[in-house]
């Protein structure tokens, strides 16, 4: 088992205990590899969602550019509520399950089709 999988295997583990959903695995692998080498970086691989700048280019650079969405309130409140059911107490919250929560979340499963 390579190191992807083994991540992915973690944050599949994530979804499942720590977040109370049954992990979609197709969807969960194509959204980590679409993180690319930052999964394998310990500070880029993990939201900081007590930082107001990192939350922000989580919605710039993922829900607005990658996912197409339009600017709004109901970005923000979706990685609100995102975070909220990850666990605001949980200290790695790894992007790859934050992103494949905001996919789900959007109905945007075709970007990574």
């Amino acid at each position: 088992m390579g190191k992807r999988d083994e991540l992915i295997a973690k944050y599949a583990d994530d979804l499942k205990t720590k977040c109370g959903m049954e992990p979609d695995m197709d969807l969960l692998t194509k959204v980590t590899i679409g993180c690319g080498p930052a999964i394998y970086n310990d500070d880029a691989s993990t939201v900081a969602s007590s930082q107001p700048a990192e939350l922000e280019t989580v919605k710039t650079n993922f829900l607005m550019k990658k996912l197409g969405l339009a600017d709004g309130p109901e970005l923000m409140d979706a990685i609100n509520s995102v975070v909220e059911t990850y666990g605001k107490s949980e200290r790695n919250k790894y992007r790859a399950v934050v992103y494949y929560m905001l996919t789900k979340h959007f109905r945007k499963e075709a970007v990574y089709g």
